[in-house]
């Protein structure tokens, strides 16, 4: 131990401990927030009102997502967004200091109140490695837990409540976009994976079961009163969708790739590390990739209407010119393993990308 910092405030910064809840919107990351926030777990304030689409509750802090909100639109990335290269120019953020700086004074301003701190927002996900580096400066290894619910159900919530015009293509890409960067940014680090269904149908085994694979003390031991409290907040009628796959309109690969996910993510929800799974999912981060790209090759025209349309009405069309140019050059990259275009500094990507499409990235 440092002898210049007194025991008490070692112990203190010993005791710290970061909880991210990740994932998908509308997979029941409000309802696990709000059941560890009943076992004692720091959400900060304020938080984000509860409404028709949420009557419970969020469970996010405020500042949370108008940072993060604030971060997407300066990348260009969307909330739910299936682009496999949202996840670099995200990530790219993590480079900058100014960023970093935000962060890291208000995160330690949490700490100030409370030694296990909760971030639960459905932008979170994009910006893991942020937190991460935020948490270590505080000398904290963060712990992640990743909501999986069925995404027929996912697609079918957001279409009830968010985007009534939300096809049900588009909202799968986005779920396995998502579920697939979770999985890869959280890879070997302290982490749970937990079913929606299994929440809502016995609270208390799957909070004791996240406290034993996070070895956070406090769902070790659920006292009476936060037990009738969160039995009373826990309501198994808050899975308002019931759709599978067959209920969906989906195109046969991006099918058999979204069920592929599932299928693996379920497994790892059971038997986490298992090789056989993580070997199934890198593969298909892989493949995604690749289809994305050939869907951006073959609808080339239609990218290209809809930025003239938004040209003659004198509004800047969010589709730029860059596409097909980008196919060519980045599908040739993106078939060298991942750890080979690491090689490459973020900020030469970033200045690569902006030069192919004349915007800055980042």
């Amino acid at each position: 131990m440092d002898p210049e910092v007194p025991s008490s405030a070692a112990s203190a910064t010993a005791d710290r401990r970061l909880v991210l809840v990740a994932g998908t919107g509308r997979s029941g990351t409000s309802t696990l927030a709000g059941v560890l926030r009943r076992l004692g777990l720091h959400v900060p304030q304020p938080e984000v009102g509860s409404d028709s689409t949420n009557p419970r509750g969020f469970g996010e802090p405020q500042w949370v997502v108008d940072f993060h909100d604030e971060l997407l639109h300066q990348t260009h990335v969307k909330v739910s967004d299936a682009r496999p290269l949202a996840w670099e120019r995200t990530a790219e953020l993590t480079e900058l200091p100014e960023v970093q700086q935000r962060l890291n004074a208000w995160l330690g301003s949490q700490f100030d109140h409370a030694a296990v701190v909760l971030i639960k927002d459905p932008r979170l996900s994009w910006f893991l490695p942020l937190w991460t580096a935020a948490a270590r400066e505080h000398g904290v290894e963060p712990s992640f837990v990743t909501m999986l619910r069925p995404p027929p159900e996912v697609v079918g919530s957001k279409r009830t409540y968010y985007n009534a015009l939300l096809q049900d293509g588009q909202g799968v890409a986005a779920w396995l976009n998502m579920m697939l960067g979770t999985e890869r940014a959280t890879r070997g680090s302290s982490r749970a994976i937990v079913r929606y269904h299994d929440l809502l149908g016995g609270w208390e085994q799957v909070v004791t079961g996240i406290g034993k694979e996070l070895d956070l003390a406090p769902l070790s031991n659920i006292d009476q009163h936060a037990r009738e409290e969160i039995g009373g907040f826990v309501d198994p009628g808050l899975r308002r969708i019931h759709l599978t796959f067959d209920d969906l309109d989906l195109p046969e690969r991006l099918a058999t790739m979204a069920r592929r996910a599932w299928t693996s993510l379920d497994e790892l929800a059971s038997t986490p590390g298992s090789p056989e799974p993580l070997a199934s999912l890198d593969d298909l981060s892989e493949l995604y990739e690749s289809y994305y790209l050939e869907c951006e090759v073959v609808t080339q025209t239609s990218l290209n209407v809809a930025r003239e349309e938004g040209h003659r009405r004198g509004v800047e069309s969010p589709i730029s010119g860059r596409t097909a140019l980008l196919a060519v050059v980045f599908s040739v990259a993106r078939r060298l393993p991942r750890w080979v275009r690491r090689l490459v500094p973020a900020s030469l990507r970033a200045r690569a990308r902006a030069r192919l499409g004349g915007r800055r990235v980042g």
